[in-house]
């Protein structure tokens, strides 16, 4: 390695460097740590309740378990705040010192190398001139030697030209004597310089130099020691924490917290009792032989029907609403006597009691509900699901529609901030470019201009199948509101905008009976009349109808329409039986009659 300082040189800034990135790490990871944390705590303060009264204070296990979660879900953010601390304490502030006085040393150590091989090449400077002024003093005294011995042997040379060239010749002799001795010199010194250079100079450099990494390497690992240490001291209280809400968990008491819904409402009164009997005919309708009027006593035994009812309206019944009230069977509040001149007599039936056993006999025979509690986009598994969603109801239809666009919407916003922050990224590689180079982006741009062209495709073909459904539903609502009002049917049917309405007022009654029987919850109930056929259809191909509220059928089977399809895709219809239910629309050939209730 006597000969690799650059070499040297460019490895310990490989390993300041890479020191450097490793705190860089730690501290990005501290900031998840801070970051992770604040959100819990922020997350913890969301949900706890809020200071309340004593009274209101939440007294169900399942809430104080939940509170108690949070509650130990706050300590582990604040463990995750520890961990955070100690990573900055232990181990980046501990890099970011050593990497300061790392790069100090390094500095001082390679400015001697430096000096030493400037010394070094200054040596041989000196000893290179000496040879080249010696080389030049030897070819000198050469020439003057020659000179010398060619006037020495010309005969028609004078002596004083002959003394002259001697002179000559001693002088230069005796300059390249000296340069000879001072090469030697120079040559010696410079060989002694060197051998102290590259055996006792640079071996003392690259010795602290690989003392110094040395150093770096074990402080790298003594950080990542302290790093695993700084989370592993909080894993006990962690665990705590984790047992804290285990312990929440098991404290749920699903038999106190109904005990305690039970404690809460319960209101102690007696269930009302039994209506008492009041005879109005006992004063009215009398026989011919009964002569006699009724005694004070009598009068005042009979019970007065405001008093009655007026404590019936008063008592408070268990859900707050009044029960409907049942059929009441043929009693003598419902009939009333005839006398004929011979004296018999005979009952006769009022209208009101006739009402309630033609009640009895309808809601006698099987039915199908009004579909109140059915919604119109039940899922019937007809076949794999379709991509624009066709298998669904229009609502359905829509919303999922809707879901899809809004979520390529933010997909689309995604790549648009990845194309903004790769170009902000290329244009700081082309002004710096020690820092990367902006070619290998590219390919990175280029697939996410791709992936952008992908999804504003996807976006515009579904908001064209969006278009045509919404235009398919203003299309249906405006069929509804045109439509006979014969059509309509009682409670479950569906309104105009596609939901189902309760409202008993827009149901399509007969005219109302001369004696009906008033009640005042008559709107909370549903109409048993069977709903008039409107045509028939015969199935296409058969249908199993395992969902709630369709109807199966056979290959080839006739059935009676009692709804058309409203532009979702379904038909009500109704067996010979009275089996009433939804069928697909695109399962049946319909044909529609004017006059097909009769049959």
């Amino acid at each position: 390695l006597k000969d690799q300082f650059d070499n040297l040189d460019k490895h310990t800034q490989w390993g300041i460097d890479f020191l450097e990135k490793y705190a860089k790490f730690v501290k990005e990871r501290i900031e998840i740590e801070q970051n992770y944390a604040k959100q819990l705590r922020n997350l913890v303060k969301k949900y706890c309740p809020k200071r309340s009264p004593k009274d209101e204070e939440p007294r169900f296990t399942s809430c104080i378990a939940f509170f108690n979660i949070l509650n130990e879900l706050n300590d582990y953010a604040g463990q995750r705040e520890v961990v955070a601390e100690e990573m900055g304490h232990r181990v980046y502030g501990e890099l970011m010192r050593y990497s300061h006085d790392l790069k100090t040393e390094r500095k001082m150590h390679l400015q001697e190398g430096r000096k030493a091989q400037q010394y070094l090449d200054m040596c041989w400077k000196q000893m290179d001139n000496s040879k080249k002024k010696f080389e030049r003093e030897c070819r000198e005294a050469e020439k003057a030697q020659q000179s010398y011995e060619r006037l020495d042997n010309d005969t028609n040379a004078t002596k004083a030209d002959v003394e002259k060239a001697k002179q000559q010749l001693n002088l230069r002799t005796h300059m390249a004597d000296e340069n000879k001795n001072e090469y030697a010199a120079q040559l010696q010194n410079f060989n002694g310089e060197q051998h102290k250079h590259y055996y006792i100079v640079i071996p003392q450099i690259y010795k602290q130099l690989q003392e110094m990494d040395e150093r770096r390497t074990i402080k790298l690992s003594e950080c990542y020691k302290g790093f695993a240490d700084s989370e592993r001291k909080v894993i006990p209280i962690i665990s705590k924490c984790l047992e804290g809400m285990i312990l929440a968990a098991k404290s749920v008491d699903e038999h106190r917290d109904s005990q305690l819904v039970i404690d809460c409402f319960k209101s102690g009164f007696e269930p009302p009792g039994d209506f008492p009997f009041e005879d109005y005919s006992q004063n009215i309708y009398r026989t011919i032989s009964d002569g006699t009027i009724s005694t004070p006593k009598q009068e005042g035994m009979r019970i007065d029907s405001k008093t009655t009812v007026g404590k019936a309206k008063g008592k408070l019944w268990l859900f707050g609403k009044k029960p409907k009230p049942q059929s009441p069977p043929l009693t003598p509040t419902s009939l009333y006597t005839s006398s004929t001149p011979n004296g018999s007599q005979y009952p006769i039936f009022s209208i009101e009691p006739v009402h309630y056993c033609m009640s009895d006999i309808k809601t006698g025979k099987p039915r199908i509900p009004s579909f109140r509690s059915l919604k119109r986009g039940w899922s019937v598994k007809m076949g794999p699901a379709l991509e624009d969603f066709s298998h669904l109801p229009p609502e359905q239809r829509r919303k999922k529609l809707q879901q899809r666009i809004d979520e390529l919407n933010r997909e689309l916003q995604k790549e648009t901030d990845q194309k903004d922050a790769l170009i902000k990224m290329k244009d700081v590689y082309e002004k710096n470019p020690q820092m990367g180079d902006p070619s290998s982006l590219q390919p990175k741009l280029t697939e996410t201009m791709s992936n952008m062209d992908r999804l504003r495709m996807e976006i515009h073909k579904n908001e064209a199948w969006l278009s045509e459904v919404e235009g398919k539903v203003a299309a249906r609502s405006d069929r509804r509101h045109s439509s006979d009002i014969n059509h309509l049917v009682t409670q479950g049917r569906e309104s105009p905008e596609g939901s189902y309405t309760d409202d008993a007022n827009q149901e399509v009654r007969g005219p109302p009976q001369q004696h009906a029987h008033p009640n005042e919850f008559d709107d909370e109930f549903e109409d048993d009349d069977p709903l008039p056929a409107i045509g028939h259809c015969k199935a296409i191909y058969p249908f199993d109808g395992h969902n709630e509220g369709t109807l199966a059928m056979k290959e080839g089977e006739m059935l009676y329409i009692i709804e058309e399809d409203k532009g979702d895709g379904w038909t009500r219809a109704r067996r010979h039986n009275g089996e009433e239910g939804y069928v697909p629309t695109s399962y049946i050939d319909v044909t529609l009659e004017k006059n097909s209730k009769g049959a």
